[in-house]
């Protein structure tokens, strides 16, 4: 599956144990040079939670015992997803957290997923590569909208992605983002424009790739 394959593996990272000191835990993350690294129990089957470094350089300059248990200062412990998770619970699992664990069918840790991981994604869907113009529809998300969109595009181009967006709190309710391929021309642009603005679609913003990756 999708999410899967952008998983970093668990033999691939850097974790510590719930018997791991405070003290091992902070050699550990400055020899990685990572900011936080997942808790496993003794089995490295368990996710148990996050260790930060800032948290633990905190616990020392207050004078903390650094030969506590790396689990005093555990944090995310209920912030995981499953390989099998959807994609809008991936979104709202990870938030602020620099990377999510994830967990496979039988509950053990399987690895993580990290936010470049994810914004990587969402670039490659955007078709960055294969594309020429990004095109920002502005319209009022009544039902058939996205398909009379495809259907005035489908005219004269091909439609290398597309991403719909709702906006709040402005004039129009909901946005979509159409990406066409490498090959339209400036005059099949205009001419796309003009279809869906006579349809009372607003195209409210465009995008030029060519210039943009020049």
């Amino acid at each position: 599956m999708l999410l899967k394959s952008m998983v970093y593996k668990k033999h691939d990272l850097t974790t510590v144990t719930e018997s791991n000191t405070l003290e091992q835990a902070l050699n550990i993350l400055e020899e990685s040079g990572f900011r936080c690294v997942p808790i496993l129990d003794e089995t490295r089957k368990i996710f148990r939670g996050n260790i930060y470094k800032m948290h633990i350089y905190r616990h020392k300059a207050n004078g903390g015992d650094m030969q506590l248990p790396v689990t005093h200062l555990l944090k995310n412990a209920t912030k995981f997803i499953h390989v099998n998770s959807s994609f809008f619970q991936v979104f709202f699992t990870i938030k602020e957290l620099p990377y999510i664990a994830v967990l496979d069918e039988n509950n053990y840790f399987y690895g993580i997923l990290t936010h470049s991981s994810l914004l990587n994604m969402l670039a490659q869907s955007w078709n960055i590569e294969q594309g020429s113009y990004v095109l920002t529809i502005a319209s009022t998300g009544k039902r058939g909208d996205l398909a009379a969109i495809s259907k005035i595009i489908s005219k004269y181009s091909n439609i290398a992605s597309c991403i719909t967006l709702d906006v709040e709190k402005v004039e129009f309710i909901q946005r979509t983002l159409v990406t066409l391929p490498s090959l339209t021309t400036e005059e099949t642009l205009k001419t796309i424009i003009s279809h869906l603005e006579s349809k009372d679609f607003k195209v409210v913003e465009i995008e030029n790739l060519k210039e943009e990756n020049n």
